[in-house]
């Protein structure tokens, strides 16, 4: 025994200089002097896995404890590697082994814990860091382990809180710091996230996670610049990955730059030509960039490559409604289809209610959106909130949307509860609406934006409606009105492409909020030009064919006039206008292209035109209003369509009812005289703020009691049935 513990004592002090092969020998030279003698094992096979030889390690373990069992150190060492290696029965006898001889064993317990979380035994692996962590509290990483295992639990207020230890004991450590950023990301506190994972990527500049939950994270809260630099940097690493593509060109998409972010979804497709979503959100950029028949070529593109292709129908449907080459009643048709194929794929599932029937007591009203933040739907819809009768109705919002800004704050503090369901699939937001008891439903996107129409086709609350995100049919039977007021929807025009019953507001459909604070100028531009300028600020796919005849008429007729279309950068589409223009005589130097802007830009734009053209047949709303805001009068022709009336809706409540032309040839007609008529100009750029200021277009306290009795209306109609 004695020659055996010389070899031993060699053999460490060999492995103290880092000569595993030399202490292997040494040990070997034990094992043959003491075949018995379990230490000479042990050693042997410590030496043999420090070389990587894991197989014969293990075979010597196993011979170490065929001599002594509880060896504690054999055990341990026997059952991690064979942990490593998968053959977790085998591993968990050996690890308990060794902490039934030494229940003070950490390193044991730890590796235990990972064993139990790996089978999915998550309670378990808790119970055994937390013993772990009683022996050794500043084991950073047993921490980390438990506040990974927590997370999976759902005790996420706990898993900061070990992560958070972790981090004050290795505040340099790139995992702690990694590891607790995505615990706050999964806590929904981005804000809390970004040092940590600003640290972690500090510590590894090239590490491709960081730079993606920074991006989720910058995104989360509305810094659109500052994420697309972090996945830029993560796309160069990793060109491929295609799930960052699509969110990096959705981001490109909100930045209004569409050239990016039409290169970002053709290429996801050049790598999975069945992604689905990329058909969805190219078609969209496609659309948003003006080219409507591409992105209908793309959606059937999709649709031949697709198996389940069903959400490529809204963006379609929506790209439809630009065109002008297709009729009300086809259109509808489309819709009506689509609304009976998504009854079949999202039955009704809720046709018994809890909701007390009582038809004068306070409601609850919902209101689903995935723009809850700095766009124009959150701005029609804070003034609502804000001047409702609070004893009358309580709110509840659901938000589907990816990103939070200021806007969204301010709908946070007006709502009576806000939900987050952007994470949450359909059937599982029916039934959290349900279990709310919402009275009734309001969908504020239709076929725009990220619909909500699987939700609602499930009925989860007894009476639905949709409202200012889409001016037209869902196509849906289970919503049961769609809200309007009598100049978008007159009686009997267009409650025949309606699968909804049409709620018509007795002043306005509107409640117009400005996004941005700017002041208009006092002096119309024909004053100091000496010749008018007409403005387009509609999306560049609202000008149809039609419209650039129309405009290209007026402009003929006018010699001296010049046309400002803000939206539309000089590339294809404004390409495609300068020629469709020069088609007709109308020079190039005339026209002007302005590409997207911040709000204060886009409203200071107003300043250099003197008559704004509406679009035919998609007519402007919001764009509508900000016009007059400015001191800007909208020519219009509202045609047949709920769509194309939007603008006669407001020129309407704000009493501009000479700019609302009944055909095409009035829309030319009125345009010429108007812009001949200075004295009829410049009076109204001085006056049509405080106009539209005192109209029902920004009552909210009007408004609010309109909508607020509309709602009650549809209530008293499903209590009595």
């Amino acid at each position: 025994m004695a020659s055996a513990d010389s070899a031993i004592a060699e053999g460490n002090r060999a492995e103290e200089k880092g000569d595993f092969s030399a202490a292997c020998e040494h040990y070997r030279e034990a094992v043959a002097a003491a075949p018995a003698y379990a230490k000479a094992h042990l050693n042997l096979a410590i030496g043999l896995e420090a070389r990587g030889e894991i197989e014969l390690a293990c075979r010597s373990y196993e011979t170490a404890l065929d001599f002594d069992p509880m060896d504690e150190s054999a055990n341990y060492n026997l059952g991690r590697n064979l942990f490593s290696k998968n053959a977790l029965v085998e591993a968990e006898t050996f690890l308990r082994r060794a902490i039934a001889v030494n229940p003070a064993f950490t390193d044991a317990r730890v590796v235990l814990s990972r064993l139990l979380e790996s089978r999915g035994d998550l309670a378990a692996a808790a119970n055994e860091l937390e013993f772990a962590l009683k022996g050794r509290p500043d084991y950073a990483g047993a921490l980390r382990n438990y506040a990974d295992v927590l997370a999976k639990l759902n005790r996420l207020d706990d898993a900061e809180s070990a992560m958070r230890r972790a981090v004050a004991l290795e505040p340099d450590n790139f995992d702690t710091n990694y590891k607790l950023g995505c615990l706050l990301i999964q806590a929904d506190r981005p804000a809390d996230a970004e040092s940590f994972l600003c640290e972690a990527l500090r510590k590894k500049p090239n590490s491709v996670e960081s730079m993606v939950s920074l991006f989720y994270v910058y995104r989360a809260q509305g810094s659109y610049k500052a994420a697309a630099v972090q996945a830029e940097a993560a796309l160069k690493l990793r060109p491929d990955w295609v799930d960052l593509l699509f969110d990096y060109g959705a981001i490109m998409g909100r930045l209004a730059r569409r050239t990016e972010a039409e290169a970002a979804f053709r290429r996801i497709l050049e790598l999975d030509p069945t992604y689905v979503r990329a058909y969805q959100m190219l078609g969209a950029v496609l659309v948003a960039r003006g080219h409507v028949k591409d992105a209908l070529e793309i959606f059937s593109l999709g649709r031949s490559r697709c198996v389940d292709a069903f959400d490529l129908e809204s963006p379609e449907l929506f790209a439809l409604n630009c065109r002008d080459d297709i009729s009300a009643e086809e259109l509808f048709a489309r819709h009506a289809d689509f609304g009976q194929r998504l009854a079949k794929l999202e039955p009704v599932r809720f046709e018994r209610y809890e909701n007390d029937r009582d038809p004068d007591r306070r409601l609850r009203v919902g209101f689903v959106s995935p723009d809850f933040q700095f766009h124009v739907v959150s701005s029609f819809l804070l003034p609502l909130l804000q001047y409702r009768d609070r004893t009358k109705t309580q709110v509840y919002c659901y938000s589907s949307g990816e990103t939070a800004d200021s806007v969204t704050q301010l709908l946070v503090e007006q709502s009576d509860m806000w939900r987050n369901i952007n994470k949450i699939p359909p059937r599982e937001v029916a039934d959290l609406i349900h279990s709310d008891r919402i009275d009734i439903l309001i969908d504020l996107a239709g076929h725009s934006g990220v619909p909500n129409l699987r939700v609602f086709a499930q009925r989860p609350a007894p009476v639905q409606a949709t409202w200012l995100g889409y001016l037209n049919t869902t196509g849906l039977t289970s919503i049961d009105y769609r809200i309007s007021d009598n100049v978008c929807d007159p009686p009997g025009l267009t409650d025949r492409f309606h699968t909804e019953k049409l709620i018509r507001l007795p002043h306005t459909q509107w409640c117009y909020h400005p996004i941005a604070q700017v002041e208009a100028q006092r002096e119309a531009p024909v004053e100091r030009n000496g010749y008018v300028t007409f403005g387009s600020f509609n999306q560049p796919a609202k000008i149809s064919p039609t419209v650039r005849k129309l405009w290209a008429e007026i402009l003929a007729q006018l010699p001296d006039s010049r046309l400002r279309i803000v939206g539309v950068a000089n590339e294809r589409a404004g390409e495609d206008l300068y020629r469709d223009f020069a088609a007709t005589g109308v020079e190039r130097q005339r026209i002007t292209m302005i590409p997207y802007a911040a709000p204060e830009d886009y409203f200071a734009q107003y300043g250099q035109v003197d008559i704004a053209l509406d679009t035919m047949p998609f007519s402007g709303g919001t764009t509508t209003c900000d016009a007059i805001l400015m001191g800007v009068p909208v020519i219009t022709a509202p045609g047949p369509r709920s769509w194309s009336r939007s603008a006669a809706s407001v020129l309407a409540t704000v009493g501009l009812k000479d700019w609302i032309a009944d055909s095409e040839e009035g829309y030319v007609r009125r345009a010429i005289q108007f812009a001949r008529e200075v004295s009829t100009i410049a009076p109204l750029r001085r006056s049509l703020r405080s106009r539209i200021s005192e109209s029902t277009l920004m009552d909210g306290k009007q408004f609010a009691i309109d909508m607020q009795e509309a709602w009650r209306h549809m209530w008293i109609s499903w209590c009595s049935q």
